[in-house]
Protein backbone atom coordinates (compact mmCIF):
# COMPACT_ATOMS: atom_id res chain seq x y z
CA UNK A 1 0.00 0.00 0.00
CA UNK A 2 1.07 3.68 -0.62
CA UNK A 3 2.44 5.62 2.10
CA UNK A 4 1.49 9.11 2.64
CA UNK A 5 4.45 11.19 3.13
CA UNK A 6 5.08 14.76 4.04
CA UNK A 7 8.62 15.96 2.06
CA UNK A 8 9.48 19.46 3.93
CA UNK A 9 12.19 21.83 4.52
CA UNK A 10 11.73 24.27 7.29
CA UNK A 11 14.28 26.65 9.45
CA UNK A 12 15.77 25.42 12.67
CA UNK A 13 12.69 27.86 13.74
CA UNK A 14 10.14 25.76 12.62
CA UNK A 15 9.24 28.04 9.62
CA UNK A 16 8.50 25.94 5.83
CA UNK A 17 8.22 29.84 4.25
CA UNK A 18 8.44 33.31 4.90
CA UNK A 19 5.77 35.75 5.53
CA UNK A 20 3.47 37.39 3.18
CA UNK A 21 2.91 34.25 0.64
CA UNK A 22 1.57 35.52 -2.91
CA UNK A 23 1.90 34.29 -6.91
CA UNK A 24 5.40 37.15 -6.21
CA UNK A 25 6.82 35.24 -3.46
CA UNK A 26 5.40 31.31 -3.50
CA UNK A 27 7.87 30.72 -0.36
CA UNK A 28 7.24 34.20 1.34
CA UNK A 29 9.87 36.65 1.34
CA UNK A 30 12.61 35.05 2.23
CA UNK A 31 11.39 31.71 1.99
CA UNK A 32 13.80 30.36 -1.23
CA UNK A 33 16.49 30.13 0.92
CA UNK A 34 14.89 27.25 2.60
CA UNK A 35 15.79 25.12 -0.97
CA UNK A 36 18.93 25.92 -1.84
CA UNK A 37 19.83 22.72 -1.29
CA UNK A 38 17.56 21.55 -3.37
CA UNK A 39 18.40 24.49 -6.22
CA UNK A 40 22.28 23.49 -6.10
CA UNK A 41 22.14 19.88 -5.49
CA UNK A 42 25.73 19.76 -7.56
CA UNK A 43 27.10 21.02 -4.30
CA UNK A 44 26.28 17.27 -2.24
CA UNK A 45 26.09 14.27 -3.37
CA UNK A 46 23.94 13.53 -0.26
CA UNK A 47 21.73 16.35 -1.36
CA UNK A 48 21.13 14.72 -4.89
CA UNK A 49 20.76 11.99 -3.46
CA UNK A 50 17.61 12.86 -1.05
CA UNK A 51 16.54 14.73 -4.34
CA UNK A 52 16.38 12.07 -6.45
CA UNK A 53 14.69 9.26 -3.80
CA UNK A 54 11.80 11.85 -3.38
CA UNK A 55 11.37 12.24 -7.31
CA UNK A 56 11.78 8.59 -7.95
CA UNK A 57 9.20 7.47 -5.05
CA UNK A 58 6.68 10.14 -5.60
CA UNK A 59 3.44 8.59 -7.36
CA UNK A 60 0.72 10.68 -6.51
CA UNK A 61 0.49 14.51 -4.80
CA UNK A 62 -2.18 16.42 -2.31
CA UNK A 63 -1.53 19.85 -2.10
CA UNK A 64 -4.14 22.69 -0.96
CA UNK A 65 -5.97 25.47 -3.00
CA UNK A 66 -3.52 28.07 -1.70
CA UNK A 67 -0.10 26.04 -2.59
CA UNK A 68 -1.56 25.33 -5.74
CA UNK A 69 -2.62 29.06 -6.59
CA UNK A 70 0.89 30.68 -5.75
CA UNK A 71 2.75 27.62 -7.21
CA UNK A 72 1.32 26.70 -10.55
CA UNK A 73 2.73 30.05 -12.46
CA UNK A 74 6.51 29.03 -11.06
CA UNK A 75 6.17 25.32 -11.64
CA UNK A 76 4.11 25.51 -15.36
CA UNK A 77 3.08 22.33 -14.81
CA UNK A 78 2.47 19.57 -12.10
CA UNK A 79 5.28 19.97 -9.47
CA UNK A 80 5.98 16.17 -9.91
CA UNK A 81 4.57 14.24 -13.23
CA UNK A 82 2.34 12.37 -11.49
CA UNK A 83 -1.38 12.79 -10.43
CA UNK A 84 -1.96 15.88 -8.46
CA UNK A 85 -5.35 16.34 -6.29
CA UNK A 86 -6.12 19.72 -4.35
CA UNK A 87 -8.15 20.53 -1.85
CA UNK A 88 -10.72 22.75 -1.73
CA UNK A 89 -13.87 24.64 -1.13
CA UNK A 90 -14.60 25.41 -4.86
CA UNK A 91 -14.92 22.64 -7.53
CA UNK A 92 -13.44 23.15 -10.72
CA UNK A 93 -12.82 20.80 -13.39
CA UNK A 94 -9.96 19.06 -13.63
CA UNK A 95 -6.60 21.06 -15.09
CA UNK A 96 -4.17 18.75 -17.72
CA UNK A 97 -0.65 19.60 -17.80
CA UNK A 98 2.34 18.49 -19.41
CA UNK A 99 3.68 16.09 -17.21
CA UNK A 100 0.14 15.29 -14.70
CA UNK A 101 -3.06 16.59 -14.37
CA UNK A 102 -4.67 18.15 -11.22
CA UNK A 103 -7.69 17.24 -9.66
CA UNK A 104 -9.77 19.57 -7.61
CA UNK A 105 -11.02 17.80 -4.79
CA UNK A 106 -13.86 18.96 -2.11
CA UNK A 107 -14.01 15.40 0.05
CA UNK A 108 -11.96 16.38 2.65
CA UNK A 109 -8.98 15.39 3.49
CA UNK A 110 -9.30 11.38 3.93
CA UNK A 111 -11.20 11.44 0.38
CA UNK A 112 -8.11 13.53 -1.59
CA UNK A 113 -6.08 10.60 0.21
CA UNK A 114 -8.07 7.62 -0.77
CA UNK A 115 -7.93 9.23 -4.59
CA UNK A 116 -4.41 9.74 -4.60
CA UNK A 117 -3.54 6.50 -3.16
CA UNK A 118 -5.53 4.78 -5.82
CA UNK A 119 -3.72 6.52 -8.26
CA UNK A 120 -0.21 5.95 -6.90
CA UNK A 121 0.46 3.04 -8.04
CA UNK A 122 2.05 1.46 -4.85
CA UNK A 123 4.43 4.42 -4.98
CA UNK A 124 4.26 7.35 -2.31
CA UNK A 125 1.71 9.97 -1.81
CA UNK A 126 3.17 13.56 -1.69
CA UNK A 127 1.39 15.67 0.91
CA UNK A 128 2.34 19.58 0.18
CA UNK A 129 1.59 22.67 1.91
CA UNK A 130 1.41 23.26 5.65
CA UNK A 131 -2.55 23.02 6.26
CA UNK A 132 -2.81 19.76 4.37
CA UNK A 133 0.24 18.47 6.37
CA UNK A 134 -1.70 19.35 9.48
CA UNK A 135 -4.93 18.48 8.20
CA UNK A 136 -3.18 14.53 7.48
CA UNK A 137 -1.54 14.84 10.89
CA UNK A 138 -4.87 15.30 12.88
CA UNK A 139 -6.72 12.78 10.95
CA UNK A 140 -3.84 10.36 11.83
CA UNK A 141 -3.46 9.81 7.96
CA UNK A 142 0.13 10.71 7.33
CA UNK A 143 2.98 7.66 8.09
CA UNK A 144 6.19 9.33 7.59
CA UNK A 145 7.38 12.18 7.42
CA UNK A 146 10.95 13.42 5.35
CA UNK A 147 12.11 16.50 7.09
CA UNK A 148 14.54 18.83 5.70
CA UNK A 149 16.13 21.50 8.44
CA UNK A 150 18.09 24.21 6.99
CA UNK A 151 20.61 26.03 9.40
CA UNK A 152 18.88 29.04 9.55
CA UNK A 153 16.54 30.89 11.87
CA UNK A 154 14.08 33.01 9.50
CA UNK A 155 12.02 34.59 12.76
CA UNK A 156 8.83 35.06 10.99
CA UNK A 157 6.57 32.73 8.10
CA UNK A 158 4.40 29.87 8.41
CA UNK A 159 4.68 27.40 10.67
CA UNK A 160 5.05 23.51 9.93
CA UNK A 161 3.59 22.25 13.35
CA UNK A 162 1.20 24.62 14.40
CA UNK A 163 -2.83 23.74 14.89
CA UNK A 164 -2.30 20.25 15.71
CA UNK A 165 -4.14 19.94 18.99
CA UNK A 166 -2.96 19.07 22.67
CA UNK A 167 -2.43 15.04 21.82
CA UNK A 168 1.22 13.84 21.57
CA UNK A 169 2.12 12.45 18.42
CA UNK A 170 4.61 10.09 18.41
CA UNK A 171 7.76 9.55 15.72
CA UNK A 172 9.97 7.01 15.55
CA UNK A 173 13.51 8.47 13.45
CA UNK A 174 14.31 6.14 10.60
CA UNK A 175 17.23 8.27 9.25
CA UNK A 176 19.40 11.23 9.39
CA UNK A 177 22.05 12.59 7.02
CA UNK A 178 23.93 15.77 7.11
CA UNK A 179 25.58 17.22 4.12
CA UNK A 180 26.93 20.53 4.29
CA UNK A 181 23.34 22.88 3.33
CA UNK A 182 21.03 20.66 5.42
CA UNK A 183 20.52 18.09 7.50
CA UNK A 184 18.01 14.93 6.43
CA UNK A 185 15.86 13.61 8.54
CA UNK A 186 13.23 10.75 8.34
CA UNK A 187 10.66 9.50 10.48
CA UNK A 188 7.87 7.21 10.65
CA UNK A 189 4.50 8.34 12.24
CA UNK A 190 3.69 5.37 14.96
CA UNK A 191 0.09 5.95 15.57
CA UNK A 192 -0.76 7.46 12.34
CA UNK A 193 -4.02 5.69 11.84
CA UNK A 194 -7.43 5.17 14.20
CA UNK A 195 -9.82 2.36 13.80
CA UNK A 196 -12.13 3.86 11.60
CA UNK A 197 -14.60 4.59 14.37
CA UNK A 198 -12.23 6.84 15.97
CA UNK A 199 -10.93 8.46 12.70
CA UNK A 200 -10.72 12.18 13.41
CA UNK A 201 -12.72 13.91 10.45
CA UNK A 202 -10.66 17.18 9.26
CA UNK A 203 -12.45 20.01 7.32
CA UNK A 204 -11.15 20.94 4.07
CA UNK A 205 -8.68 24.18 4.04
CA UNK A 206 -7.48 25.88 1.29
CA UNK A 207 -3.93 25.87 2.19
Amino acid sequence: MSKVVLNVTMSLDGFMAGPDISAEHPMGRGGLRLHEWIFDTSGSEVDAAVAREVSDSTGAVVLGRRTFDVGVEVWEDTPFPVPCFVLTHNARSQAVMKSGTFTFITGGVESALQQARAAAGGKDVTIMGADIAQQALRARLLDEINLQIAPVLMGDGRRLFDHLGKEHIELERSRILVSPHVTHMRFRVTHARNTPSSRVSAPALDG
